[in-house]
This record gives structure tokens, C-alpha cells and sequence, in this order.
């Protein structure tokens, strides 16, 4: 485990990583599985080294707010909030491609927080990044029209894939920004016009004046 510690948390000092080896755990999961669940007591934080992750809200009606991803060398901010806190989850994490996870249990995280600097400055820059991607998601929900907050939404799959297809259905875009199936389409079929993109059966190809 020290390798994939050491390759995808090179920040970690070599002592750090020496406890993460005696006492964190490798757990393999498959896309679609459930890592988190809403209302869980989480006993353990989560750090990627391989695969991807979507973290999102339910509502009442079982409709999804999509957040941020996961991805090799992150962690879940949310995840280590709930387990310091002893609070049950608010959050649902699924795994969108197979990934391999280190599981660190509760107990030595918070002594890790004392202990380990390179811990330290790893969990406050987690909270820092993720406050601030938080902050732009509620900016695009409150200021921005639907439009805007597409394109938005497709930036940030980009950014996450490091590619131009999205492979995503117009449904699952559409419950992730909290609108209609036909919503979505429309203004797909405009930004195609637009030739900002391409619309094919079962993804979506970003062209490169798509910016």
C-alpha cells in the first residue's frame, strides 16, 4: 500500500505514511456502487487512489443534486466533517468508475490531526477546496440562468474526465440540475446549433469552441 500512498499522496511525510500502511485499509469497489448513504454513521474517511467518485444530495423525492467528484489523490471533505463530528451522513457517495479506496478509521484520523502535519495541512486544504467549489455551485444555482448553469455543469465533467465526451443522458442531467428531461434537450440542441457541441446516442462530445 506504501506505493499507491506515496504516488498519489506525495505530500504525506514518510511517517504519515507509515501509519496509514499499519492502519488504513485498501477496499476495491465497482461503478454503481453505494460508498456512502444519507443517514449513515461514518466510520471512516475516504482517500481515492484510483476510479472515480460523484458525492451528491437526495431530496425528498428522491431527486439528486449532484456536488463534486472524487478523484485519485482527493478525499471527502464532507465524509471526514460527519466522522469527527459523530454525525450521520448527509451526503451519498457513488462510485461512477471502478475504484480503489483507502478506508481511515475514525480513531486515527483525529489523532493524526495533532500528530502529523502533513495530515494537517491535507484535511484543511480538502475543506478550503471544497468550500470554495460549494460557494461556485450555490453562485450558479442562485445567479445564473438554466443555460449558464448547463454549461457550467459540462465544464466542470470536463474537468473532471480530463475529456470532450460526457457520458451522460439528458435524465440524468436534468435530475442532477433539478429540471426536466425536455429542458435539458432544448438547450442542449441550442448550444449543438451553436456548434459549441455534439449530440450522439449515448454521450455528449464538447467541441473545441466549447470553452
Amino acid at each position: 500500500m506504501k506505493d499507491l500512498i506515496k504516488n498519489h499522496f506525495p505530500n504525506f511525510s514518510p511517517q504519515l505514511m507509515d501509519e496509514l500502511d499499519k492502519n488504513a485499509s485498501i477496499q476495491s469497489f465497482k461503478a454503481g456502487d453505494i460508498v456512502i448513504r444519507s443517514g449513515q454513521y461514518i466510520k471512516s474517511t475516504v482517500l481515492v487512489v484510483s476510479g472515480k467518485l460523484k458525492v451528491y444530495r437526495l431530496d425528498d423525492d428522491g431527486g439528486e443534486f449532484f456536488m463534486y467528484y472524487l478523484q485519485p489523490g482527493q478525499a471527502c471533505a464532507l465524509s471526514m466533517i460527519c466522522a469527527t463530528k459523530q454525525e450521520t451522513s448527509e451526503i451519498m457517495a457513488k462510485v461512477v468508475e471502478d475504484a480503489e479506496l483507502i478506508m481511515v478509521p475514525l480513531q486515527v484520523m483525529e489523532k493524526w490531526m495533532a500528530s502529523h502535519r502533513s495530515w494537517y495541512e491535507f484535511v484543511i486544504q480538502t475543506y478550503r477546496r471544497r468550500f470554495e467549489e460549494v460557494l461556485t455551485v450555490i453562485d450558479n444555482i442562485a445567479f445564473k440562468a438554466m443555460d449558464e448553469r448547463l454549461e457550467f455543469y459540462l465544464k466542470r465533467h470536463r474537468e473532471a474526465c480530463q475529456c470532450n465526451d460526457i457520458k451522460l443522458s439528458h435524465q440524468e442531467i436534468a435530475s442532477e440540475l433539478n429540471t426536466s428531461r425536455e429542458v435539458i434537450s432544448r438547450l442542449l440542441k441550442k448550444m449543438e446549433q451553436r456548434h459549441l457541441l455534439r449530440l450522439h446516442r449515448s454521450h455528449i462530445e464538447l467541441l473545441p469552441s466549447f470553452r
